[in-house]
């Protein structure tokens, strides 16, 4: 091959490797942007603005248990006798289901002290209701409570957990305070008593205004309830009702789900 000819060829050879290069730099920053608003357009419809109390922060010694109540009532009397007897009250979220099926539980809970909070009529996940959809799963729990016992109830815990921005503000236009937990018992597993008792006793999050998520109709629930009372004021906790716990003014939620007390200034 000549002296032209490989001149020829390099410069052949360089400019097929300039369009590659400039491919390739074309195609990486196209990717790069699609990622990123991909990312962005995740970030901005999965970060809600509105966040439900999980927990509060407090420098009392002091912390809720919490029962949701859709499944059965077969241990709800042993349930209640053991807060009886340790002189605890608690909460229940109720759904409206519940509440027509075992009318009666309903007025022992409110009758013991017991807090008495809305978990919607149906058990459904809420955020897929529209608007209507859900007043209905609020109010009609809201008025079927007060008709049976005379309570206006202002704590709502969503189904599941589940819950979106505008399941909040609907929640609160309706007077509610909305509430989820920062300890799972997970007792819904039904993994046994020491499982359970375990699992909240030496959660990493227990702390001064945590809220324990409990349910009735678990398993082994009212087993373990005894020992993770014990266990509980064995290490200096006051179990209180989440509206014992709860500021009802003058506060705001980090994003972690901590209510804060506002202070003056």
């Amino acid at each position: 091959m000549s002296g032209s000819q490989q001149i020829s060829l390099l410069r052949r050879s360089i400019f097929w490797l300039c369009i590659l290069i400039a491919v390739a730099g074309v195609t990486y920053h196209y990717q790069e942007n699609i990622f990123k608003e991909g990312f962005d357009s995740l970030t901005a419809t999965n970060t809600p603005k509105d966040i439900p109390i999980c927990n509060v922060k407090t420098n009392k010694k002091l912390v809720s248990l919490s029962f949701d109540a859709d499944f059965g009532n077969e241990d709800i009397e042993k349930i209640l006798s053991v807060l009886k007897k340790y002189d605890v009250k608690t909460t229940f979220f109720i759904t409206g289901n519940w509440v027509e099926k075992y009318p009666e539980a309903v007025k022992k809970m409110q009758a013991a002290g017991h807090d008495l909070g809305n978990h919607s009529y149906h058990h459904k996940h809420m955020p897929e209701l529209d608007a209507t959809e859900i007043s209905d799963e609020i109010n009609t729990v809201t008025e079927k409570v007060k008709e049976l016992t005379g309570v206006t109830m202002n704590l709502f815990r969503p189904p599941y957990g589940d819950y979106s921005n505008a399941l909040l503000t609907q929640a609160k236009s309706l007077n509610y305070y909305a509430i989820q937990w920062n300890i799972d018992s997970q007792d819904w597993k039904n993994y046994g008593t020491d499982s359970i008792v375990s699992t909240i006793l030496n959660h990493k999050d227990l702390k001064n205004g945590s809220i324990i998520l409990m349910h009735n109709g678990a398993k082994y629930t009212a087993e373990a309830l005894p020992k993770v009372i014990e266990g509980l004021k064995k290490k200096g906790y006051e179990i209180v009702p989440v509206s014992n716990l709860i500021y009802m003014d003058n506060f705001h939620i980090e994003p972690d789900g901590s209510q804060v007390q506002d202070t003056s200034q």
